[in-house]
């Protein structure tokens, strides 16, 4: 079977940590690039390894690139949405950067641009594939935490004018807001933790006292309490305006038992130091850097899908049910009062 042709759009940080996990993927091949930058020939076939390989800087052609199969979205914010319906209108396969969009009407027009185009697609919430992650689904699945009641996951990470993307980040027409520009991760984590659907949501924000952070046209830190159907209740904090090293917090508390980052108490486990944690070895989200992220088992998962004819796990309709949350998270911040996610049409 012949190679996928991948097009990667937008060549910033995020297509820093993707275009090596292509090259690296015995199924595709990436034949075009499409952005503002100017590159040489040379300059392209060193990055992807394949000296034929196309640059363009109008979007509209680079989806006319022949035989090209596969859209990799890396752009800002604000390009997601335009960018997703056009290349499911041409009836390209799309891989998309978080956040999907930065209104929730984008996001609607998203969903249904891609279910009309039949495409197959994933949504880059690639820490979903950090080996932390399938600990918590296991110790759940096994009970060994009980009937989890309380979940906590939180985003903290400095993200200033040490970063090239701050200069747009800060905007609120890109930014949106803590939770969507880089929190999502946390929000998508914790619903991904829950076996229940969110019902209602409240949320407060505010900002640091630092200079940098002025720079920010939203409340750069936000606290989200979330009401699940089952009677759970969760906690988001996105705080990208601290100075600290990157905190990825995973708190869940059950009736059997309590998980707290690594560490580990549960009444099914006999023979061990109730006052003790157990602590488990595993592999956490350490780093905001994209370089650290797990982007090769994504996209690796997201190939195989395509060759068997199949939609990604994380495609874009399992994505808008975070981003709707989200959304009515948003909604709430702007209204000061809590918010049903059915207020959002579905």
């Amino acid at each position: 079977m012949s190679k996928f042709s991948v097009g990667v759009v937008g060549l910033g940080w995020a297509a820093s940590g993707h275009i090596p996990a292509f090259i690296n993927n015995p199924d595709c091949e990436i034949t075009a690039f499409c952005s503002s930058k100017d590159l040489s020939q040379d300059e392209i076939a060193c990055m992807t390894g394949n000296p034929a390989a196309k640059l363009y800087h109008d979007y509209d052609e680079f989806l006319k690139h022949p035989g090209l199969q596969v859209v990799d979205l890396c752009t800002p914010h604000h390009m997601h949405a335009p960018q997703t319906v056009k290349a499911a209108e041409a009836g390209k396969h799309i891989m998309i950067e978080k956040p999907l969009a930065t209104t929730y009407e984008d996001l609607l027009a998203m969903r249904d641009a891609v279910k009309k185009a039949g495409v197959s697609t994933t949504v880059y919430f690639e820490l979903r594939f950090i080996p932390h992650m399938t600990l918590v689904k296991s110790l759940t699945a096994q009970g060994l935490l009980g009937k989890v009641h309380h979940l906590e996951v939180d985003y903290y990470h400095g993200i200033g004018p040490w970063y090239a993307q701050h200069p747009w980040n800060v905007k609120k027409e890109i930014g949106v807001s803590s939770l969507i520009t880089a929190g999502c991760h946390a929000l998508d984590s914790l619903l991904f933790f829950a076996d229940s659907e969110v019902e209602e949501v409240f949320a407060y924000s505010n900002k640091s006292a630092a200079d940098w952070a002025q720079d920010y046209e939203y409340d750069s830190t936000s606290v989200s309490l979330l009401k699940f159907a089952n009677g759970t209740i969760g906690k988001c904090v996105s705080c990208v305006d601290c100075r600290q090293p990157y905190v990825f917090n995973v708190h869940l508390v059950g009736s059997e038992g309590t998980l707290l980052g690594t560490k580990l108490s549960s009444t099914k486990i006999k023979g061990v130091n109730k006052e003790e944690w157990i602590e488990i070895p595993t592999a956490e989200a350490t780093s905001g850097d994209v370089l650290d992220h797990p982007y090769p088992p994504q996209i690796d998962a997201f190939m195989s899908a395509l060759k068997e004819g199949k939609d990604d796990v994380i495609n874009v309709a399992d994505a808008f049910k975070t981003f709707r949350v989200i959304f009515a998270i948003e909604k709430s911040l702007a209204e000061g009062r809590p918010v049903k996610v059915s207020e959002l049409p579905a």
